[in-house]
């Protein structure tokens, strides 16, 4: 079974305990009301990049579009997302209804046949599962029913949380387009497009393919990091894979990983961080200790707001007795403070690298992993490759979770404040060093290779 299916079977499985099919119209706006008022209680900063007056006017647009009796799953979330997305952060959010997707997949749903890339102004066939197959990769989409294909996609972006439009489209290439088109637009049987192509501008008629066995079952996720060690000539490839999950392997891999590379004497280190969905900087520190000559940090700087709702869910779920939750206990509700990290020593001279590292990114390295490329990039362990990531590496983030009284329809909502090793607070992801694009995000790897031409010239 495909990774991309495994996830969905997943969540579903978690998640269909506690979801309801439809809750009344009173309950979605008690609860768009408790929302409102949480994120500005509970968010370091809601209004960092939108107005006051600009949140609360969507707010009150979204609000008056609650109509009837009641309302799906589907269409409660789909409200609540066009909320927290107006805040344009991207670590405060509501996920993507992977129960009512399921739901709808159970039933037999189908769904647009083509998988979009989006780069320089452009919507690119990165994949077509369609039974058309004059529509090749890298085919331009120009509409869709005879709707703009600009106008569709900033419709999808109004649900999408992110600080900019560059990691809005980065986050609809990664949740992918056809289930975004779905939830928005729903169930279509058959969509007329327009391309452009060598062979000029054409029209084509596509029908639906099953979600299941026409979609899920063909394709992988774009968030696909896996722990990977190769020698390629005279360059270690290192994948450290996501910086989550289970910590005693992946330090295990990582010990092991260094004493290989030292045993076949590799004059070069890449390290790849693309298609990187980030996690927790126990992983990362762990990793660049292996390169670092200096004591070193995630950051420069790091502040948190405490509120009631962080202040429940951490007694529900931590130990008080440490340091860092023993904080959100100290100040008072809506407090903002800084909290200190402990600098993490390098590995003994004997174990490091000590050969040229270079570090692969593309805009979909997420979170901790474009924090992480910050940090080889500003204290100059590395060079970075690729294109600008979709995260700044100084962000709003530090998460946590709460559920919606009514609905109980999960937020994420960010509680802390970072800025990058090197003090910059500049509205920009992480910049290579050496500008490589990660066209249509497929099988063809334009940075690694270009990396390698270059190492080898």
């Amino acid at each position: 079974m495909k990774r991309s299916l495994c996830v969905l079977v997943l969540i579903f499985a978690v998640n269909a305990v506690v979801a309801q099919n439809a809750y009344t119209s009173e309950q979605v706006k008690s609860d768009m009301l408790y929302l409102k008022e949480a994120l500005e209680g509970a968010h370091y900063d809601l209004y960092a990049y939108t107005t006051r007056e600009d949140f609360e006017s969507n707010f009150e647009k979204v609000r008056g579009e609650i109509k009837g009796d009641s309302l799906s799953e589907l269409e409660a979330r789909s409200l609540f997302q066009r909320v927290v997305a107006k805040a344009d952060i991207g670590h405060t959010s509501i996920d993507f209804p992977f129960t009512s997707y399921m739901r709808y997949a159970e039933n037999g749903g189908t769904l647009f046949p083509l998988e979009l890339a989006f780069e320089s102004g452009q919507y690119w066939v990165r994949k077509n599962w369609s039974a058309v197959e004059e529509i090749e990769v890298g085919t331009e989409l120009l509409s869709i029913n005879g709707r703009p294909i600009e106008d569709i996609v900033e419709e999808i972006s109004l649900h999408i949380s992110a600080e900019r439009a560059y990691l809005k489209l980065a986050k609809i290439e990664l949740y992918s387009f056809p289930r975004l088109y779905w939830q928005v637009f729903g169930e279509q049987e058959g969509f007329e497009i327009e391309v452009r192509s060598k062979e000029g501008i054409r029209k084509y008629m596509l029908e639906a393919v099953e979600l299941i066995g026409g979609y899920e079952m063909k394709r992988n996720e774009i968030i696909d990091s896996q722990l990977t060690l190769e020698f390629l000539q005279q360059s270690a490839y290192l994948n450290p894979g996501s910086f989550s999950g289970d910590e005693p392997a992946y330090r295990q891999f990582i010990d092991s990983a260094f004493i290989e590379i030292k045993k076949k004497n590799s004059q070069n280190l890449i390290i790849d961080l693309r298609n990187n969905g980030g996690g927790d900087n126990s992983f990362s520190d762990y990793l660049l200790a292996y390169v670092a000559d200096r004591p070193f940090q995630w950051n420069s700087a790091f502040s948190l707001k405490t509120s009631s709702i962080l202040k429940d869910h951490v007694r529900q779920r931590y130990d008080t007795t440490e340091a860092y939750w023993r904080e959100v206990f100290v100040h008072e509700n809506g407090e903002i403070y800084d909290f200190d990290f402990e600098d993490c020593e390098p590995r003994p001279k004997e174990e490091r690298f000590m050969g040229d590292v270079y570090v692969l990114v593309n805009r979909q390295s997420h979170s901790q992993a474009a924090v992480t490329a910050s940090q080889f990039q500003d204290y100059g362990w590395a060079t970075i490759v690729g294109e600008e990531t979709g995260d700044y590496p100084s962000l709003y983030a530090s998460v946590f979770r709460f559920a919606l009284p009514q609905t109980q329809i999960e937020v994420q909502v960010s509680k802390g404040y970072m800025v990058r090793v090197n003090g910059s607070e500049k509205p920009e992801g992480v910049i290579p060093d050496i500008l490589i694009r990660d066209h249509l995000l497929d099988e063809e790897d334009e940075i690694l290779d270009g990396l390698l031409q270059k190492l080898n010239d």
